[in-house]
């Protein structure tokens, strides 16, 4: 999207009037913070979980109590009639990508390490920065975040394939939500935590053939039930809130590049809340990705972008 179609496309969106010059004064980068929280602070609380209930009832429970306060807050049901086809296939794609995502960093985060889970995911996010924003520069940004992302799992690879591969295949769908829910912030016909609302609601029927089951054996459980509900609140409404007011303002090359420094903040969560302490090797790994980002050189045309909205 040019910069003149992406200041036209922002114009249009809808800022709800009660709090919205609140949300207008604060800078873009400020939703990001939270988003980076609140990211892995909720995947932190759901690996506590997995005592109780199984990671894809855990996804399940995210989704689904996710999906019921945004029906709650939002009603987006009530935008269906007068949105158009396109758009209408860009929420179904942003809500099975929600299904299919969460689930595979579940099952991810169960077998291996938060905070290299969140490296893995890393590639993807930094390299559509690298296509973004093409340079020199930019390409020695992408080199050392293979290189750290490579430190960070290489050992880890043989002692355990499947985790591996459900955490390379979330950084797939990770990539992903990311162009899909720039989309939707941009939409000229959907306010964007609405069309976000109305994904997480068809997110939560999609989820249900493999995580619903799963979750009902927990239903029984009012702990598990309670903690499910907060794990949804602090993963998929306040973080994807906040992404969805940073994306609006920011272009997408920038806001990949800033989700590059959530392998980092997903470290320090694991030390905290779970004990996961890194070893020598995976700070350094953490180290080159935070060297990536400090490398890394904006498009002039940004600004424009970004201070439009």
């Amino acid at each position: 999207m040019s910069g003149a179609a992406a200041s036209h496309a922002v114009a249009r969106v809808r800022v709800p009037s009660r709090g919205g010059e609140a949300i207008r004064r604060l800078p873009p980068h400020a939703y990001f913070v939270g988003s980076a929280v609140f990211h892995y602070l909720g995947p932190a609380c759901a690996v506590l979980l997995f005592a109780r209930v199984s990671p894809l009832g855990v996804a399940w429970l995210r989704i689904a109590s996710a999906a019921l306060v945004f029906a709650l807050w939002r009603k987006p049901w009530r935008l269906l009639p007068a949105i158009d086809l396109q758009t209408r296939r860009l929420l179904v794609g942003l809500a099975a990508v929600f299904a299919a995502m969460n689930s595979c960093f579940y099952l991810a985060i169960d077998r291996l390490p938060l905070g290299t889970v969140a490296a893995v995911e890393f590639l993807p996010v930094i390299l559509l920065a690298a296509i973004g924003v093409r340079g020199g520069r930019n390409s020695l940004a992408l080199a050392l975040a293979v290189a750290g992302v490579y430190v960070l799992t290489d050992v880890r690879l043989a002692s355990e394939p499947i985790g591996i591969a459900f955490a390379f295949a979330n950084a797939a769908l990770f990539a992903l939500y990311i162009v899909l829910a720039h989309r939707v912030s941009r939409s000229r016909t959907l306010d964007r935590i609405d069309g976000l609302a109305a994904a997480m609601l068809l997110a939560a029927i999609a989820i249900t053939p493999i995580g619903g089951l799963p979750a009902a054996r927990a239903f029984a459980d009012p702990i598990a039930i309670g903690a499910g509900i907060g794990v949804g609140l602090a993963s998929s409404v306040i973080p994807y809130v906040c992404d969805q007011l940073a994306m609006a303002r920011l272009p997408r090359a920038t806001y990949s590049l800033l989700v590059s420094l959530l392998p980092a903040t997903a470290t320090v969560i694991g030390v905290i809340v779970l004990a996961q302490f890194p070893s020598v090797r995976d700070l350094l790994g953490v180290g080159l990705v935070v060297v990536a980002v400090a490398v890394h050189r904006e498009r002039q045309s940004s600004s424009a972008e970004t201070s439009t909205g």
